[in-house]
């Protein structure tokens, strides 16, 4: 007898709520179902620690979960645009004032060139990945490849969390500018609550809502962000240079000393929190997905333009503190009320529209990479697919786009500045850290190809790096100035790059790689994790505590969604394998 015929199934809707589109995996079925799961729990843990994904499941296999493609329109003119766009305003506007008033004083252009050599390392690791696997999840679909499931959803969390804290930090940025043309009190638009904790107490319904407009913007088409991003963008490469140009016209060489107010300590206390000042690149990782020709437009795009823009930020951060003395620099509205200050009123306007452009573009851009992070983070089911839909029309992850509006603009209302800046540094370093090491791993780690004596030493090696680098930050922080452990703590880490130096690589990159490898990485995992050491306990306290929730959730909800999806898939590889060997030759 003939099969019985299929009926057509009729196109699904865009906007649905069912229970099988946010927990389709069999662990979600029943409540039996479930409390089996959670039965298996250590087994099921155990099973994702050591996966790991492939290159061809990111690229082919979860973009299937998104029903439609996300368009392909993007050059390397539209990617240095949107790397200026995101990354230039949302840090020098917001941050600057804040660390040289705070820590560094004049030698907050150290903090940035320290910073941007940083960035410009995690630049090299995020390229050579992004022309490999150009695929929106970015940083969290390279970990995946490499460093496995379980690290991977870490760094999922963290993503998230960078995503929402910097987005209600800009907005919380945008105000306070906005405010402080009008008023030169910046917190005058804000609703205070003496009842909530203070850094909790100054409500903000401007921030809210300029990120409602920005992620509606977003959310209308990638191409038409793109150009609105950089057309605004080349007014802004005019301001500054206005901005620049007249801070060193009416700069004083005295403001400059004492230079080192707070010594090296100052530098590199806030180095850590400038570094916020450089994120947005990341999230133009994420749009190598709707990049017509990754190999050629996402190093000249991202390469580009970190190297303008860390030379930007330190003419910039020079002028404003040869402009004024440290110790009066606002921490709101820095560059505003220094032109005010200095009897340039109309300086300050243009310098708060300057300001509230970079903010809006970075929010813009933003919401592009947030959303393509969340869309990659939910084909893999680490959070509900129902976030991983691309709208037909549009061609934008619209649902993934409103999960990070609504929490952002929830923390953007209640939470201060100096709150956010904290808790997004460490996870972008920590991030940033990690894409270092999966750099190592591809380079010399291959399954099933890596002989076993190698893959010993080269964690070994590994382990000697990550670990004279945690010494040296270490010794910084406990205050010891003498050289003898500094010697020792670098001569393990020049030993251990050396020894793996000494390994040979399994894999050459196709087309674009990072150069003098394993330093250049080696290099990054050290200046990150220094990075990390110089932050606040505070900033280690949230993080710990964000951390142990995204470990509570996964081991309730996604380690059982991406174990059942795995062990479908490779259920399906098998029985399409016993297919063709069925079929035989043609």
């Amino acid at each position: 007898m003939d099969a019985p015929r299929q009926e057509a199934q009729p196109p699904r809707t865009y906007w649905r709520w069912s229970k099988q589109d946010f927990f389709p995996e069999p662990s979600f079925q029943s409540l039996t179902s479930y409390k089996t799961a959670l039965s298996h729990t250590c087994f099921r843990l155990k099973d994702r620690l050591f996966d790991r994904s492939t290159d061809a499941n990111e690229l082919v296999e979860l973009r299937k979960e998104s029903e439609n493609d996300l368009k392909k329109c993007l050059t390397w003119w539209d990617l240095i645009w949107l790397s200026f766009g995101s990354v230039v305003g949302s840090g020098i506007f917001a941050i600057t004032g804040q660390e040289a008033h705070d820590h560094a004083g004049p030698s907050i252009v150290l903090s940035y060139a320290i910073s941007g050599l940083s960035a410009l390392l995690s630049v090299f690791c995020y390229t050579e990945f992004a022309v490999e696997i150009p695929v929106a999840g970015g940083s969290f679909s390279y970990l995946r490849v490499e460093l496995g499931d379980f690290i991977a959803f870490i760094a999922a969390g963290n993503i998230l969390l960078e995503a929402i804290v910097g987005a209600a930090g800009l907005g919380r940025s945008w105000s306070s500018y906005f405010a402080s043309m009008i008023k030169t009190e910046p917190d005058f638009l804000r609703i205070r609550v003496n009842s909530l904790a203070e850094g909790f107490n100054l409500l903000d319904p401007i921030a809210v809502l300029v990120l409602l407009v920005a992620n509606t913007i977003a959310m209308t088409g990638t191409r038409n962000t793109s150009v609105l991003n950089w057309v605004t963008s080349i007014f802004s490469v005019v301001v500054i240079v206005v901005i620049i140009v007249l801070g060193f016209i009416h700069s004083k060489s005295s403001n400059l000393v004492p230079f080192f107010p707070v010594g090296a300590k100052g530098v590199f206390d806030a180095a850590a929190i400038v570094y916020w000042s450089y994120t947005g690149f990341d999230m133009v990782a994420t749009m190598a997905e709707e990049t017509k020709r990754p190999s050629r437009d996402i190093p000249l795009g991202l390469v580009g333009s970190m190297s303008m823009i860390t030379v930007v930020y330190c003419l910039m951060a020079l002028a404003l503190t040869m402009m004024q003395k440290y110790t009066e620099i606002d921490v709101n509205a820095a560059y505003s009320v220094a032109f005010e200050k200095i009897g340039i009123k109309w300086a300050k306007y243009l310098v708060s529209v300057c300001a509230i452009k970079g903010m809006t573009t970075s929010l813009l851009v933003g919401s592009l990479g947030q959303a393509r992070y969340t869309t990659q983070i939910a084909r893999a089911h680490m959070i509900p697919p129902w976030f991983a839909l691309v709208h037909p029309k549009t061609g934008t992850p619209i649902n993934a786009t409103l999960l990070v509006t609504i929490i952002s603009a929830i923390v953007a209302f209640f939470s201060s500045l100096d709150v956010l800046s904290s808790v997004l540094s460490f996870s972008t370093l920590f991030i940033f850290m990690l894409m270092a090491v999966a750099l190592l791993v591809r380079r010399y780690y291959v399954k099933d190809v890596t002989p076993k004596c190698d893959l010993v030493k080269f964690i070994v090696c590994l382990f000697v790096i990550i670990g004279s680098s945690i010494l040296i930050t270490v010794f910084w922080n406990l205050n010891l100035r003498g050289w003898i452990g500094y010697l020792v703590a670098g001569l393990f880490w020049c030993f251990g790059t050396l020894g793996m130096e000494l390994i040979p690589k399994q894999r050459v990159p196709k087309v674009w790689g990072v150069p003098l490898v394993p330093w250049l990485p080696s290099l990054s995992i050290g200046m990150n994790v220094f990075l990390i050491g110089s932050l606040d306990y505070v900033a280690f306290l949230r993080f710990f505590i964000c951390s142990a929730v995204m470990v509570l959730y996964y081991l309730l909800i996604g380690l059982h969604a991406t174990y059942d999806v795995a062990h479908q898939n490779q259920q399906k590889l098998k029985i399409e394998g016993k297919d063709n060997i069925n079929q035989g030759p043609l």
